[in-house]
């Protein structure tokens, strides 16, 4: 091989291994910085079409009902402590700010954050429904066609 071709093959090949070094670099990046969506059913049991189950650690989206009944509120912080249901499954979220004003027990909200124990999720966003007819979509698929929304006496619509 002439001394021409051997440096146009080395400059290639540098070229290609420095953009599989770039894409690879890339890919885990974003494999770091994916939020993926669970209910609180597939936290306890797992995908149902795989059955993986989320790491403790892992930063994920979780989709559910808030349980009527089940909102603390700490008197002295933002800190708010509430349940989350679906399929009869519960799993506590912990948060620390200002929740969405639409944020109400009985309705669907997404929550993303971090999973700290097997049913304790510390979130960082909470997202609730922007009017009575609409829910996430995440959500209303993993609730079924058989969900119906809470009713409210009139007195509890006017309290939120």
């Amino acid at each position: 091989m002439n001394p021409r071709r051997k440096k146009r093959l080395t400059i290639v090949a540098s070229v290609l291994a420095g953009v599989g070094v770039i894409t690879s670099l890339v890919l885990y990046a974003l494999s770091q910085n994916i939020d993926l969506f669970y209910t609180p059913h597939e936290i306890v049991h797992g995908k149902e079409d795989t059955g993986i189950k989320p790491v403790i650690g892992q930063r994920l989206r979780v989709g559910g009902l808030v349980v009527v009944g089940s909102v603390n509120r700490d008197k002295d912080s933002l800190k708010v402590k509430f349940d989350l249901t679906n399929k009869g499954e519960q799993i506590t979220v912990k948060y620390d700010g200002i929740l969405p004003d639409l944020f109400r027990e009985g309705q669907g909200i997404i929550a993303n954050g971090t999973l700290v124990a097997d049913r304790i999720l510390e979130a960082s966003e909470v997202l609730a429904k922007h009017d009575e007819n609409y829910m996430p979509k995440e959500v209303a698929d993993a609730l079924g066609e058989g969900h119906t929304a809470p009713e409210y006496s009139k007195e509890q619509k006017k309290s939120y």
